[in-house]
């Protein structure tokens, strides 16, 4: 005979609930998934889809009432860790865009802005240009792939119970961010360094040939050089934006070992 009781109830929900609550987290936050561009219905609906397929998989959850507060901390903290978790790949293209700043700031660029969904705010054209050249790069090597596998992994590494998160995991997430200038000017290190020389003649010209304008021949002399570099050196940035998304998935792993205590 079946038997049913609201315990049984409790189990069934709260197997799916808060799996689903870390999932939609990171889709919201992560790039490329949590796009403003990308409707509100189909967001849940692939974390739904996703949690469909991974709740099965993962460790009994703990047996809460759904509406106590221990289960309303609960859900707190995997919302927490899933924007932590996205924050840790969201930060990779921060980086990018970084470099497409500087790039653009070196090239006499930084005026040419226009309006960023995703920010809010203005952004420079080749930050944008650099962001967009990521995110296909991320999609054609399957890196929302391995994001939904860190962040699957990460159940079992930081399983869903009751407690409280170690805070040396969110000095693992303060510790990346600062990638975000260091990865970002190495990027866009070997336009800076041409660039540079660049001004550095047109300044030493403008002392010899004090007749002649820097300011109305440096300007389409430094864009010029920056376009034919950008053409030369974006096609062989592939290899150094694959390693920082390699190391985005290894800081995802870091990050729930930190927090977990371990």
């Amino acid at each position: 005979m079946v038997t049913f009781d609201i315990g049984l109830l409790y189990d069934w929900m709260n197997a799916f609930l808060w799996p689903f609550f870390r999932i939609l987290a990171l889709v919201t936050v992560a790039p490329a998934l949590g796009e403003s561009s990308i409707p509100m219905r189909v967001k849940i609906g692939l974390a739904a889809t996703a949690t469909v397929a991974v709740a099965p998989t993962l460790a009994p959850m703990p047996s809460l009432p759904t509406g106590s507060f221990t289960a309303l901390w609960l859900t707190c903290q995997q919302v927490l860790i899933g924007i932590a978790l996205g924050l840790v790949m969201r930060i990779v293209f921060a980086a990018v865009q970084a470099g497409g700043e500087i790039v653009g700031l070196q090239m006499g660029l930084s005026f040419a802005s226009l309006f960023d969904p995703a920010t809010g705010a203005n952004t420079a054209v080749l930050s944008r240009f650099f962001n967009v050249i990521a995110i296909l790069l991320f999609l054609v090597l399957d890196g929302h792939l391995y994001m939904l596998t860190c962040l699957i992994h990460s159940f079992h590494t930081l399983p869903v119970q009751p407690g409280k998160l170690d805070i040396n995991g969110w000095g693992v997430l303060l510790e990346w961010s600062g990638q975000v200038m260091v990865s970002g000017v190495m990027l866009a290190l070997p336009l800076i360094i041409v660039l540079l020389t660049i001004n550095l003649s047109l300044g030493i010209l403008n002392r010899t040939a004090q007749q002649l304008s820097v300011f109305s021949v440096g300007f389409p002399i430094s864009l010029m050089a920056g376009l034919t570099l950008l053409t030369i050196v974006l096609p062989q940035t592939t290899s150094f934006l694959s390693n920082l998304f390699d190391k985005g998935y290894s800081e995802m792993a870091r990050l729930a070992q930190g927090l977990s205590g371990l």
